[in-house]
């Protein structure tokens, strides 16, 4: 009998005292909730973004560059022509005065706000550090950047999904000067640079941005990682552009909406804090065969495939 009893005890079914858990898992959860209001939905990002707008202002400046130098007939006249800013163009006394000091004079002259100094050749010598200036010199301002969240509020404004572009260890300013202008291209907000070890708005990239830089914002972040988490914070989508990237770029759906895209240096490409932060990482299909692309026309293609898919 004591052994029927155990056997008895090991018995499956219902539990006295089960509550009726059992029944109520079976039940459904009620209807899928709108997108605002799921967990990392992109649509409840922007919407917690909104709400925080609403509650206060953003600030304001990033701090400025430092001044510069173009230092020669040939730079100094390329620059002039470019329009690259300039506050003051020294000349050196008894300059040859050839077609070259000519021009840059002219240009000086008919831009306005170009001061036109003379100055001694020891006093040249002394500005530039011993350089070939060859008579000719101009002083170009400190470059004024704006805040990463500046470019944020300022799609907003304009009623539009914000589009931007960062820049992960892309040291020419070359390159930075041409995603400044693919982004003025194709209707972007501005460009993320970080504060270190990164190229800056000098000179050259403004030559290379063919003015575009002077309506299109560059922002400095102090640390890239944390602007790339309060953007995420913002509603935008992190896109980091990788060659092993799980995703490839006609797939990529959420360049309809508000996305910063991450475009790392061509040999090195995102660094590894970088690249875990990204919501998407994302390649570009090369059927010819290249390794990589520099990051001013990584930035393009890209930055054409969302103004393709918003228009």
């Amino acid at each position: 009998m004591a052994a029927h009893n155990r056997r008895m005890s090991g018995k499956k079914g219902a539990q006295v005292g089960s509550g009726g858990k059992r029944r109520r898992s079976l039940e459904g959860k009620g209807p899928t909730p709108p997108a605002e209001m799921r967990k990392g939905h992109p649509k409840q990002r922007a919407a917690q973004a909104k709400a925080r707008r609403a509650q206060g202002g953003r600030r304001r400046g990033a701090g400025k560059s430092a001044a510069e130098l173009v230092v020669g007939r040939n730079p100094v006249v390329e620059a002039l022509r470019e329009g690259v800013p300039a506050t003051t163009l020294y000349v050196q006394q008894f300059i040859d005065n050839d077609e070259r000091v000519r021009e840059a004079l002219k240009l000086a002259a008919d831009r306005g706000g170009v001061h036109l100094m003379e100055a001694p050749r020891p006093e040249l010598d002394r500005m530039t550090g011993g350089l070939n200036h060859q008579g000719l010199v101009l002083q170009v301002p400190p470059y004024e950047y704006a805040h990463p969240e500046d470019l944020v509020e300022a799609a907003h404004d304009a009623g539009e999904e914000p589009l931007v572009v960062a820049l992960d260890g892309v040291t020419d300013p070359r390159n930075l000067g041409a995603v400044v202008r693919s982004v003025a291209a194709f209707g972007g907000h501005g460009v993320v640079v970080p504060e270190r070890r990164s190229a800056g708005m000098t000179a050259g990239a403004w030559k290379t941005s063919a003015g575009t830089a002077a309506r299109t914002p560059v922002a400095r972040a102090t640390n890239l990682t944390r602007t790339l988490e309060a953007y995420q914070k913002d509603g935008l989508m992190v896109v980091g552009l990788a060659a092993d990237g799980d995703t490839e770029l006609g797939d990529l759906d959420v360049l309809e909406g508000p996305v910063v895209i991450v475009v790392g240096s061509e040999g090195k490409g995102l660094s590894r804090l970088v690249a875990e932060t990204c919501d998407f990482r994302v390649r570009i299909p090369m059927p010819g065969g290249a390794e990589s692309l520099n990051a001013g026309v990584a930035a393009s293609i890209v930055l054409y495939e969302a103004a393709r898919r918003r228009a």
